[in-house]
Formats: C-alpha cells, sequence, structure tokens
C-alpha cells in the first residue's frame, strides 16, 4: 500500500455493494468496448449562473423536490454507461432526504454494484461522498482517504484480471495545487502495479498540467479530452477528465452537454484489453 499523509481515516479493502433492485438485463452493454463516465453532480443541485452559489446555497443544506428531478435525469443518463464516477454525491442526509444518492443512481440507472466513499461526515446535515457505480464485478476495491485537507479520496476497483486487468480510480482533488500533487503521487503508487489504468473525477486542473507537471508525468497516460467542462453554463475550463494509459484503444469520448450540475459529465468508450476494436478514434485537433 502507499504512504499516506494523514492519519485521519484508515485506507480500506472493501467489497462493492449489490443492487438487490437491478433487474436481469443489467448485463455489459458491449462486449468489446467499455463505456465510461465522469460526473461531478453537485447533490443535485443545477447551477446557471455564478450568483446561484449565493442565492441558492440554501439547497446544500435542505431538501428540495428540484433534486429529486435532477437524480432521475441523472440516473437516466447513466444508464447508457458501463462504469460512472461520481463526485460531490450525498450518502444519506437532511439536503438529500435522507437518501443515499450513490445507491439512488445505482438503482435509477440498474447498475448491479455500487460503493459509496464516505469523505466528510457532518452528521445528520451532510454526507460528502464519491461514487463508483459499474456493470463489472471488482476483482479488488479500494477505498483511500487522500493526502492533504480532510475531505478528498480516491477509489480504486480492479475490472478483470491477469494482463488485461484494468485499475480503474475514481477520484476528486483538492483546488490547491500543492495538496492536489500529493494527492496525484500517492494515485501513482496506487496504481503502480497496474499496465492498463484508467483516472476518472474531477481534478481541478487542465489535463496539460496534470500529464507534464505533476507525479503523473511518468506514467504515459493519454488526455484525449480538451474540451472545457466548467461551468456548466458558459464551459471554461477543462478540469474534469477521464484520463488512461498508452496501451488502451479508444473508441469514442465527448464532454456530454447536459448542464444539469456545474460541471458537464465526461464520457468515453475504450477498447477492453484483448478484444479486436473494428474502428479507430480520431484526436481532435487543438
Amino acid at each position: 500500500m502507499p504512504r499516506r499523509f494523514s492519519q485521519e481515516r484508515s485506507i480500506i479493502l472493501c467489497d462493492a455493494n449489490r443492487n438487490v433492485l437491478c433487474s436481469p438485463d443489467a448485463s455489459i452493454l458491449d462486449t468489446q468496448r467499455i463505456r465510461l463516465l465522469s460526473f461531478n453532480i453537485q447533490v443535485g443541485i443545477s447551477t446557471s449562473a455564478y450568483r446561484h452559489y449565493v442565492t441558492r446555497s440554501w439547497k446544500h443544506l435542505l431538501p428540495h423536490k428540484e433534486r429529486y428531478r435532477n437524480l432521475e435525469k441523472i440516473g437516466f443518463l447513466l444508464g447508457d454507461y458501463d462504469i460512472v464516477a461520481l463526485q460531490e454525491a450525498d450518502g444519506g442526509s437532511l439536503r438529500s432526504g435522507n437518501i443515499n444518492q450513490v445507491q439512488q443512481l445505482a438503482q435509477l440507472g440498474n447498475f448491479p454494484y455500487w460503493y459509496q466513499q464516505r469523505n466528510r461526515d457532518l452528521g445528520p446535515f451532510a454526507q460528502h461522498s464519491n461514487g463508483l457505480l459499474t456493470r463489472f464485478a471488482p476483482q479488488r476495491l479500494e477505498d483511500h482517504p487522500l493526502p492533504g485537507p480532510a475531505g478528498r479520496g480516491a477509489i480504486l476497483a480492479q475490472i478483470g484480471e491477469g494482463k488485461d486487468a484494468i485499475a480503474v480510480v475514481s477520484m476528486h482533488l483538492a483546488l490547491g495545487a500543492r495538496a492536489r500533487n500529493r494527492q496525484l503521487g500517492y494515485i501513482r503508487e496506487m496504481v503502480s502495479d497496474y499496465e492498463h489504468v484508467v483516472l476518472m473525477g474531477d481534478m481541478n486542473t487542465q489535463a496539460e498540467n496534470l500529464l507534464i507537471n505533476t507525479p503523473l508525468s511518468d506514467l504515459n497516460l493519454r488526455a484525449p479530452q480538451i474540451c472545457a467542462t466548467f461551468p456548466s453554463w458558459k464551459p471554461q475550463r477543462c478540469i474534469d477528465h477521464i484520463l488512461i494509459s498508452s496501451e488502451l484503444e479508444i473508441d469514442n469520448m465527448s464532454v456530454l452537454p447536459i448542464p444539469i450540475s456545474d460541471h458537464l459529465p465526461v464520457a468515453m468508450d475504450i477498447i477492453r484489453p484483448g478484444a479486436n476494436p473494428t474502428t479507430a478514434y480520431q484526436f481532435p485537433q487543438e
């Protein structure tokens, strides 16, 4: 296990939760491809202007009907994907109507497996969480608190076995560069034994910086996503990413123009290791 810089919470080797309401048609959507999605859902709050961070701030504390409608929209969207990384979900508190949003989205998207990582426990008022939804049964699942200020974490799920195994890491990184680099150094150690790596989440910095100026620079990762994701109503910054190791092939990728949250979701289809793709993705020109 990599070394942590904080002793607040321990690394957990855990099991995925089973969605008992999952219907029999929840099988893998494509045997050749894995459809990935990363989405910062802002606990189901819609934001369409900077002033809403003030005028709608009460929604971070109290329940409201719009949140339930937004989660239904998100759940409908997630149904088209195999593995989903969620950031800024609530694990069941006053503001979410005591609903675990990760579990609810697993049910709405018909995912057999889900995991909630609680990073900030504010008791009955808020349960700040990351989430992972998957149609694949993880061979290994790890819950890692990240170094730096409390409240950031990463989930590692091993999908597949042997030489075709993929390490999928869902994360939400710090705003500050110094803390973020410490976190990326830690994640670099987490995936050091894997040939195939997928890093997904709200990373709070541009892809070029991630690949050149951080501890990820020697992993030979690719960041085909160059479109802005934040703020959703007028995207100017590309801070939500799906980074993949160079050995993995891309079939398709896009930023989805769906402004449910203050971030736009990022989607990517990759070819499963060992599969034979019929098309090759053409990278957009900068």
